[in-house]
């Protein structure tokens, strides 16, 4: 038994555990899929993390490695390369991995911080066949920050998120070619410095209004048709402009990672797509919490710090009613 269960050990996690811990919680158990602590910030090499957190600016691995430095001062329990399966509304969370096989672990409180997933191309409707050479921008992070791999050299991007952006960058340091960004809104969802830092530094064009509207190529891509979109964000009839390409990139938004939550029965916010919370980031089941990206997508990671500082604190405060109330029964 475990007085804390935290699902994630990315920013959201790593933060609320250590508030959870300095509020008199020390049973503490962080679960982690990944290989190492810290989520996505592994592969976000570039800097901006930590001007509000720590003031100063950091990259996504520096950023990781405060939290990382703090927990060893802590007994804070993490389980790596462990997948959750299921929790049960009595906090059984029942979890697998390649050492353990599958365990059933009992807690007094459990915290959602499981993060945001890329949404894919099956999610756009995109005309043509499905060739390779397509990837989520969040992927090709991956595998050129962490795996050393460039997946192409020249490159078309979809949509004008955050990681869109910067890949553009990333992949012009690393001697692709990236021909264009398209954006099928009138403007970026993207933060100004990104625009300015990882396009017009590198004479990057970005085209507003502007979708990918059909894909050719049979084995691997060959190239792409951007198209203007009308006021209902459909192509427009011969606006289309051919682009060879080998590798499309898609940064077309976030979603909350979810399906524990609805496999919980956790209602969802239809704008966030997050879990109703109140405002002690609790959920409808009673000391299940939830914070960062798994409940609403953030723009910075110190906000997510933050807002899982909040459920820690919370989370501790329950446990430690419940630990009253066991005494006294």
């Amino acid at each position: 038994m475990y007085d804390l269960v935290i699902i994630g050990a990315g920013p959201a996690g790593l933060a609320s555990a250590l508030e959870a811990y300095e509020n008199g919680i020390k049973k503490i158990l962080i679960i982690e899929r990944d290989n190492m602590l810290g989520g996505i910030l592994n592969q976000c090499i570039h800097n901006g993390f930590g001007l509000h957190r720590f003031n100063e600016e950091l990259t996504g691995p520096e950023y990781t490695q405060r939290y990382v430095d703090m927990l060893e001062n802590t007994n804070i329990e993490f389980m790596l390369e462990a997948m959750v399966v299921e929790i049960k509304k009595d906090k059984t969370v029942i979890v697998m991995n390649k050492d353990i096989g599958i365990k059933y672990i009992k807690a007094k409180a459990i915290i959602l911080a499981m993060g945001c997933r890329e949404k894919s191309r099956g999610a756009l409707n995109i005309a043509g066949t499905r060739p390779s050479g397509i990837f989520s921008a969040g992927t090709v992070q991956r595998l050129v920050n962490i795996d050393g791999y460039l997946p192409g050299k020249d490159v078309v991007i979809l949509g004008s998120g955050d990681i869109g952006l910067i890949m553009a960058r990333r992949m012009t340091l690393e001697g692709a070619k990236v021909h264009a960004v398209a954006e099928i809104m009138p403007t970026s969802s993207g933060l100004k410095r990104n625009i300015v830092q990882c396009l017009e530094d590198f004479d990057i064009p970005i085209f507003y209004n502007t979708t990918v509207s059909k894909i050719v190529g049979s084995k691997r891509i060959e190239g792409v048709y951007l198209s203007k979109v009308d006021e209902n964000l459909k192509p427009i009839e011969g606006t289309q402009v051919y682009y060879p390409c080998d590798t499309l990139l898609l940064s077309v938004g976030l979603i909350p990672e979810n399906e524990l939550s609805k496999q919980l029965g956790l209602d969802l916010n239809p704008n966030t797509r997050g879990p109703i919370v109140d405002d002690k980031l609790m959920t409808q089941v009673e000391g299940v919490f939830a914070c960062g990206n798994v409940l609403h997508v953030h723009d910075l990671v110190d906000n997510v710090s933050k807002e899982a500082k909040l459920a820690g604190f919370n989370a501790a405060a329950y446990i430690k009613t419940l630990m009253v109330e066991e005494r006294h029964e």
